[in-house]
């Protein structure tokens, strides 16, 4: 009995769409690129609910005929590519023919297209790669695609979509990369009605500052080197600017972004002495490469590349990000044979006059004393003060008769708790207990501490301490569009502020337990941490009150006190569950003198 079977093309398309399209995103971007290869310079991005409800992308691009309107939804049909020699020289942004077909096999799909030389367009309904209905219509020059219900069909799927600040994240990410590596495009973007890019055509060096901030351009060092293999041109962030997040960072080869470990090795590379361990630079750089030697066509998302000689490209970025910074005078030089006095040497203005000295023509050195009006005798110091001081001082009899007295007023246990307590790698606590070792991890201890005292406020707004003085924040949009989202929870933990133009906040008070200073870096780290734990199921709320008391607690390398250590002890312990931080890690560990005997 024959058992094997060819699937049917609605079946196969919605198999092929969990590669393609895995997420809002993955669409967005898809459609984006399209707009890119049809030749527009102006498109619109709209967006409902995090894309679940719609994607809809607008451009002044070609456009289509009827034939190529219907037959784009088919599996395999692309305008790029005839033969498989045309793989090995694409410059476009797609080429495999699968991208429309697995959105048209999970959603509802509505097109409307048409041609600059024709007087109607044609609109095609799709629902599930089924065609609904086909007809002419009245539309602007260019195409509009809008996907709605995105995995209507695939229940499944859109179960494992994360949360909508997520999904939006990606999507905003995809537009990034886009509008980075076509500035001379104008994109504009919409989420639930709201604007959130309106970027016209620019150089990229404005497209870098109009997408992450204004104050951006000033973090820049422009990179520029040809080669016979690769030419390189883009930007990296100055050393100083580096954050312990990665932050944005971005490779792109022919204008396609794409990820590639070995290339950020490289610039890393690159920044070695000039940042602290731990930190990450920022880099925005484009690679011309000739198609011949690069393969893009080893993945669905093609956002992995493969080079030739990848080994002689590390070594072309990696000399190109040194030598750009050592050109602008961002890696140190020394002069030792330089007189440091003569880097401060004040301008000269009007004519140099020699010294002058004035002298007392009226002085006697043979004079007496008393007679000498300008002489003053020192003064007598009180000896007897400096006796009553050494008097009230303890002697080391009654000192040791002292210490004595409180070690006897202690047990054993609390002797412990106050005398043996000591500080491994400025990481962990160590302290003895009555049945081994306990270890504590610092910093997650501090995060438990101070993730309990925020939920106090659970039910009530956080302390707030104004400002003497209120401070503006220069953001991406992309941050704004966060802090928009949270401000209520900001506000309930104690900042307050308001937004100026597109991409300030003006801070007119803090938390309590925020310490004023360099707060742009705090708040900045603050929203990195919030983005990076919006990966994981958790609300706004609790997602802030993790990142601030992340932002917040005592790191990984900061020296303590017995003092610190035992009060951080203390006060861990008079946690709920101390064992584990709020983000599911252990604080502690425990070694019995069994487990340490066994290790001799």
């Amino acid at each position: 009995m024959d058992i094997i079977q060819l699937l049917p093309d609605h079946v196969a398309n919605q198999i092929a769409a969990g590669e393609v399209i895995q997420r809002p995103a993955s669409a967005v971007k898809e459609l984006l690129e399209n707009s890119i290869d049809s030749g527009a310079n102006n498109i619109k991005l709209i967006i409902k609910d995090a894309g679940r409800t719609l994607i809809q992308v607008v451009d002044n691009g070609c456009g289509m005929s009827e034939t190529d309107a219907r037959i784009c939804f088919e599996r395999h049909a692309t305008s790029k590519i005839r033969e498989a020699n045309d793989l090995f020289a694409i410059k476009s942004m797609g080429f495999r023919g699968e991208a429309m077909a697995s959105i048209a096999a999970i959603s509802h799909v509505e097109l409307k297209t048409k041609l600059y030389d024709t007087d109607l367009g044609v609109l095609l309904t799709i629902e599930g790669s089924e065609v609904k209905n086909q007809e002419n219509c009245a539309c602007n020059n260019g195409t509009s695609i809008s996907i709605k219900n995105l995995f209507f069909n695939v229940p499944a799927r859109r179960n494992f979509l994360k949360s909508d600040q997520v999904e939006l994240k990606h999507i905003i990410e995809e537009f990034q990369r886009v509008a980075l590596s076509h500035p001379e495009c104008a994109l504009s973007m919409y989420h639930n009605n709201s604007e959130v890019f309106n970027l016209q055509k620019e150089i990229t060096r404005q497209r870098i500052s109009s997408l992450f901030g204004t104050k951006y351009n000033e973090k820049l060092v422009p990179v520029d080197e040809e080669t016979n293999l690769i030419n390189i041109k883009g930007f990296v962030g100055k050393p100083e600017f580096a954050r312990k997040t990665r932050g944005e960072q971005y490779f792109f080869v022919n204008n396609r972004y794409i990820k590639c470990s070995y290339l950020h090795h490289a610039v890393n590379n690159a920044f070695q002495g000039l940042i602290a361990n731990g930190h990450h630079p920022s880099y925005f750089i484009f690679f011309e490469v000739d198609p011949k030697l690069i393969d893009i066509n080893i993945h669905p998302t093609k956002t992995e590349i493969k080079f030739d000689d990848e080994k002689a490209i590390y070594a072309i970025v990696r000399s190109s990000v040194k030598h750009a910074l050592g050109q602008y005078n961002i890696a140190p030089s020394l002069d030792f044979e330089r007189d440091p006095a003569f880097d401060n040497i004040p301008p000269r203005s009007g004519e140099i006059k020699a010294p002058t000295i004035k002298v007392d023509s009226t002085f006697n050195p043979f004079q007496d004393k008393k007679e000498n009006s300008s002489y003053s005798p020192p003064k007598k110091v009180k000896t007897e003060n400096w006796e009553q001081l050494f008097e009230n001082l303890p002697t080391p009899e009654q000192n040791k008769t002292t210490q004595e007295t409180i070690e006897s007023s202690m047990d054993e246990e609390q002797m412990e708790e106050e005398k043996i307590v000591f500080q491994l790698h400025k990481q962990y606590i160590l302290s003895p207990i009555k049945s081994g070792l306990m270890i504590i991890h610092q910093q997650r201890a501090h995060e438990k501490i101070l993730h309990e005292h925020f939920l106090t406020f659970e039910d009530s707004e956080a302390s707030s301490q104004q400002l003497l003085f209120p401070k503006t924040l220069e953001l991406s949009l992309k941050d704004i569009a966060i802090v928009k989202e949270v401000t209520e929870e900001l506000n309930n933990m104690g900042f307050i502020f308001d937004f100026l133009g597109k991409s300030s906040l003006i801070v007119l008070g803090v938390p309590s337990e925020l310490d004023g200073d360099n707060l742009e870096l705090k708040f900045d780290d603050l929203l990195e941490k919030f983005k990076h734990n919006a990966t994981a199921e958790l609300d706004n709320k609790n997602n802030l009150l993790i990142s601030m008391a992340n932002s917040l607690s005592i790191k990984s390398g900061r020296k303590m006190t017995s003092i610190e250590m035992s009060s951080l002890i203390n006060q861990l312990f008079a946690c709920n569950n101390p064992n584990i931080n709020a983000s599911g890690k252990p604080t502690l560990i425990t070694l019995t003198l069994e487990e340490i005997a066994k290790k001799f």
